[in-house]
């Protein structure tokens, strides 16, 4: 009786994760429901910056485009550095706010429906969990317990999204919005203002390259996204924007002179 033959058919091999994390490490990602809150206000820091870094960038060299006065370049940075930290904040914050008024009017409409057809809430509940593949009796029991536990919690959480503790607050979205443009904007400014005459402007074009490479990097991270797309695609608009706003500052002082 022959030995039966060994299997010689390779291993399959593993299909690489998306972004190219390994498999493994997506075992080890946290779960809690506030991470994705911490990471959207951590990539608008990084999106704060950018914009503080371009915005900064293209004012101090268009201005040095036109004149080789250090306070007028000085002088019109800080103003914009200051006038787009206050920009920011202020969109920020109206923004945010009008959001969580969305939400406090929906969990308050929650309430009420909880308060006055409760019956009806928890065949809603039901139905939720239902459609995200769970049987009608496991759904059913699911839905009584939660209800019991927190009734508005599992509703705002399964319903609406949101977790009632944990509301979005419009005065960190504006703080944060402003230091990080603030902090991008100083790389332009502080570079121009060195004491480097004949290289002020290719000195600070190579700070904002670096700066926007950092920036690109860290939202590709936090995106999951490819990272040389982001840098090239964040590298490209801040050249551009650097290229025209120098040829206007230079088209205009030349008239001007």
């Amino acid at each position: 009786m022959t030995d039966a033959p060994e299997s010689t058919s390779a291993p399959q091999p593993t299909q690489p994760a998306p972004g190219g994390q390994d498999p493994a490490e997506l075992h080890e990602e946290p779960h809690d429901a506030k991470v994705g809150s911490r990471l959207n206000w951590l990539r608008a820091g990084v999106l704060g910056a950018n914009d503080g870094i371009v915005s900064t960038a293209g004012i101090v060299i268009g201005v040095a485009g036109a004149t080789t006065s250090v306070t007028a370049i000085a002088t019109a940075g800080i103003a914009g550095m200051v006038a787009g930290s206050l920009s920011m904040a202020g969109g920020e914050y109206v923004s945010v706010s009008t959001q969580r008024d969305t939400e406090k009017a929906l969990l308050t409409k929650e309430r009420w429906e909880l308060e006055n057809m409760p019956d009806e809430e928890l065949e809603e509940l039901t139905r939720l969990y239902q459609a995200k593949g769970i049987s009608r009796r496991v759904a059913e029991e699911v839905a009584r317990d939660l209800t019991k536990n927190d009734a508005l919690r599992a509703h705002a959480e399964t319903e609406l999204g949101l977790d009632p503790d944990e509301l979005t607050n419009p005065w960190h979205a504006a703080g944060s919005s402003f230091i990080s443009f603030a902090v991008g904007a100083l790389i332009p400014l502080v570079v121009i203002l060195l004491p480097i005459d004949g290289a002020r402007v290719w000195a600070t074009v190579v700070a904002v390259v670096v700066g926007l490479v950092l920036t690109g990097f860290l939202s590709a991270r936090l995106g999951k996204a490819p990272e040389g797309r982001a840098i090239l695609r964040n590298v490209g608009m801040g050249i551009l924007t650097m290229a025209i706003t120098y040829a206007v500052g230079k088209i205009f002082g030349t008239t001007v002179a």
